[in-house]
């Protein structure tokens, strides 16, 4: 027989097959195992929380009407044109966002026929899978993605999707991600879904994927530490250069403004706080508060001069009310009234007592005065060399400890 009459008596017109009949039909339902080879996996998109990946998916079952004696090998390699003249299961990837076969130089697609009726459908896919990630630890943080795979019109009572018992999931020796790494444990299981059509089998893989955070401390983390340094420069700066200062103090400030929105440019606009939310905060919040310091400094610095104008003002209202209640006294002296006044507290005083109003402020007061205000400036600035860089140390060990060692430790606990 030739192969090409072989062929026709296997599925064509004259073997009675109908590729719209599942087989074992009104029986047991149709096994189909499943298995995936990743040939590249990436793209992982945290704006659109997905991932792309090319997957060699193939798929088994047995076909009796599809058995075979006539030709003594095993197995039989068809045309991929010959899959539209057969029966094959309607999987689908439910978290499926977009795909596309690849056609060059021809169809990517397998057909493999077994002597006792097993047919093995191949196909090479590239998918776009949505992937929900929590960025709560960003960019500490371990994602699960999951790749469902289901069935459209078969109910169970037709079709069922099972694994296959050995290496289900293989992945290419030579893959690697520019971000994360992918885990070696992947978890398999199944994801049956109940709808108002009834219920339809479904099969899961989920991946781990570590991020890896040397691109942020390489951008990000260990930029906004040197600016933060940065910013402590001005408490060795000399306070009258205020313009250096005070300049210093706006730059590290855009410039962290500047990074922080950096770092949330590739990030969807979630509605919790993220690990790299706090550092950018804690950091912009330490070269404020460093800005901030120096307008202490500042006013410190120059409450000599209000102190003085305060005692100017001070003696002024005294000679004043001397002059007033001395004016009084000698009206009341003039009617008789006595050679003693009462005041307020009850003392006496004597009418013709001179008034001796309070001395001047002296250039040397004036000095003196100006040193006191300035060494309180100075001190200012003495202890903020200690405290800002004593804080963002507390705060970098606590910060570290808790996203690197204890959250870590969940995570994996979870997994």
């Amino acid at each position: 027989m030739s192969p090409s009459d072989f062929l026709d008596k296997l599925m064509g017109k004259t073997s009675g097959y109908d590729a719209r009949i599942r087989p074992n039909f009104k029986g047991p339902p149709v096994n189909v195992t499943c298995n995936i080879f990743i040939n590249s996996f990436g793209s992982i998109t945290e704006t659109t929380m997905d991932y792309r990946l090319n997957v060699f998916l193939r798929q088994k079952w047995n076909d009796p009407r599809l058995a075979y004696s006539e030709y003594p090998d095993d197995s039989l390699d068809l045309d991929p044109s010959m899959l539209d003249s057969i029966w094959k299961p309607d999987l689908f990837f439910a978290n499926e966002k977009g795909a596309n076969f690849h056609e060059v130089t021809t169809d990517n697609k397998l057909l493999r026929i077994f002597q006792d009726g097993s047919v093995l459908y191949s196909i090479r896919l590239t998918l776009t899978l949505s992937c929900p990630m929590d960025l709560k630890n960003f960019p500490m943080d371990i994602q699960t993605c999951t790749m469902q795979l289901e069935s459209f019109g078969y109910t169970m009572n037709d079709l069922i999707f099972e694994w296959l018992s050995e290496n289900p999931v293989q992945v290419a020796d030579d893959l690697t991600l520019p971000q994360f790494l992918l885990k070696e444990e992947k978890d398999l299981g199944y994801c049956t879904k109940y709808y108002n059509t009834g219920k339809f089998t479904c099969i899961e893989v989920k991946f781990h994927l570590e991020r890896q955070m040397g691109y942020y401390l390489i951008q990000m983390y260990i930029p906004s530490l040197l600016i933060v340094i940065l910013s402590w420069v001005s408490f060795w700066i000399n306070m009258d250069a205020a313009p250096a200062r005070v300049g210093l103090g706006i730059t590290t400030v855009l410039t962290m403004t500047t990074q922080s929105s950096g770092s949330r440019a590739s990030l969807p606009k979630v509605s919790y706080v993220k690990a790299i939310d706090i550092w950018m905060a804690v950091c912009l919040l330490f070269v404020f508060a460093a800005l901030l310091e120096y307008a202490a400094v500042n006013f410190v610095s120059r409450q000599h001069k209000e102190f003085i104008r305060l005692r100017k003002k001070q003696r002024q209202q005294r000679i004043e009310e001397e002059l007033v209640r001395e004016s009084r006294g000698f009206y009341f002296r003039g009617y008789g009234m006595g050679h003693c006044l009462q005041t307020k507290d009850g003392t006496a005083v004597e009418g013709a007592t001179v008034f001796n109003p309070p001395p001047p402020v002296t250039m040397c007061d004036r000095e003196v005065l100006h040193k006191r205000f300035v060494d309180r400036a100075k001190r200012i600035d003495t202890i903020s060399r200690a405290v800002f860089p004593l804080s963002f140390l507390i705060f970098n060990v606590f910060y570290w400890v808790t996203y690197k060692v204890l959250r870590h430790e969940d995570i994996h606990a979870n997994l």
